[in-house]
């Protein structure tokens, strides 16, 4: 672990140029030697988008897999490396409404979705307001440490999916928070919402933490666009929370899905979305 972190953290300092040809090339060679995750996602692109045939999917799957490889160098860089390059071509929409809430002193829950560049991008997003993020811990200590320590470079904070009460106390203070909620994790807090169409287990969490703490949900667009990079920051959502935990909680998967839409090849298509099924039958791969 520690070979694979010295390189990773060697490679967040190469030419940018020269990690997105990298990266392009990893993409490739992951999409061949990756069998369970290209198997993952091409049943991810068939149940999401039916309306395409197969050759549109087919080429869907291996643009996302070469952007997956670009996203490698990307998260890499947003840790360890300097974002210098991408600060020169970034466009920000949105930014007055969290300028509005931070004046009001109000806690802002962003909600965004695993994309490739969610990491740079919220870097990027650092640059204007004090955002904290939640994460998944890893299992590995030096994984642990060399992830959070990354995102600490520039992240007002980090909460492990274990410190719920420290991310409540912080939207409380009026904190800028970014969360991701468009994974099965097989939490107890789970309700079945559409997800382009489809049943899919998503946490409640974004309507817990908006009743618990009062904060405003706000949905935070981002891709990669050439070589630069688009932040779009939406009005917060209106009569959120609501006392519907599934009506709230499909609102968010909606906004994801639009989110998915802008930049399909920038999504993490590999992850199986759907392998809980509401009848408890068999998971679609």
């Amino acid at each position: 672990m520690a070979c694979a972190i010295a390189m990773l953290t060697t490679a967040a300092r190469l030419p940018w140029p020269l990690q997105r040809a990298l990266g392009r090339a990893l993409g490739a060679l992951a999409f061949l030697f990756a069998p369970a995750r290209r198997h993952a996602a091409r049943i991810n692109l068939r149940l999401c988008f039916p309306e395409l045939d197969e050759a549109a999917r087919e080429h869907l799957l291996r643009a996302s897999f070469r952007d997956f490889g670009i996203g490698l160098f990307e998260f890499a860089r947003a840790w360890w490396g300097s974002v210098e390059p991408m600060r020169r071509d970034v466009r920000i929409e949105g930014l007055e409404h969290l300028r509005a809430l931070q004046a009001q002193k109000r806690g802002v829950l962003m909600i965004s979705g695993h994309f490739m560049t969610l990491e740079l991008c919220g870097r990027l997003l650092c640059d204007h307001v004090p955002l904290a993020g939640m994460y998944r811990r890893y299992r590995n200590p030096l994984m642990e440490w060399w992830v959070k320590a990354g995102r600490l470079r520039y992240a007002a904070a980090m909460f492990g999916n274990d410190d719920i009460r420290a991310a409540i106390r912080h939207l409380k203070q009026g904190g800028f928070l970014w969360y991701a909620p468009d994974q099965d994790m097989r939490g107890k807090d789970t309700v079945f919402a559409p997800f382009f169409g489809v049943p899919a287990a998503t946490i409640t969490a974004t309507h817990q933490f908006a009743r618990l703490s009062g904060c405003a949900v706000v949905p935070f667009f981002h891709r990669r666009e050439g070589g630069g990079y688009v932040l779009r920051i939406a009005p917060p959502l209106e009569g959120f929370p609501s006392t519907d935990a599934t009506a709230d909680t499909a609102r968010i998967n909606v906004a994801i899905e639009a989110m998915v839409r802008e930049a399909p090849t920038q999504y993490l298509w590999i992850h199986r979305r759907f392998k809980r099924r509401p009848d408890g039958g068999a998971a679609p791969y």
